[in-house]
């Protein structure tokens, strides 16, 4: 959130974020807990990242199709986690998402 922020073209006013916890940032921050139901600005944000995240995995899936990108979007499912034990994490995978942690430690 804080390299987000620091990649825009113009300083806010305020940030919202979704959530209990604000980022420390130069700027004004204020923590909604639902904000994305509650706050408009933040709900057309979450919905811009979810079609982003999608596209991404479209993108994803194309290269490593042996993980099912295209039809779990990155969410844990069984799915993903039979693909993960069976072929190993991809470069792209999240070393913090637990599994993927696992199976490199493990």
């Amino acid at each position: 959130m804080q390299r987000a922020v620091a990649g825009l073209a113009l300083a806010p006013a305020q940030v919202l974020v979704d959530g209990k916890l604000a980022p420390s940032l130069p700027f004004p921050v204020q923590a909604i807990v639902g904000g994305d139901a509650l706050e408009p600005a933040i709900s057309a944000a979450s919905i811009l990242a979810k079609v982003a995240r999608d596209h991404s995995m479209l993108e994803l899936h194309a290269r490593y199709p042996q993980y099912g990108f295209v039809k779990h979007k990155g969410y844990p499912t069984a799915e993903h986690l039979a693909a993960l034990a069976e072929h190993g994490p991809c470069p792209e995978h999240r070393v913090s998402f637990g599994p993927v942690k696992r199976l490199l430690v493990g």
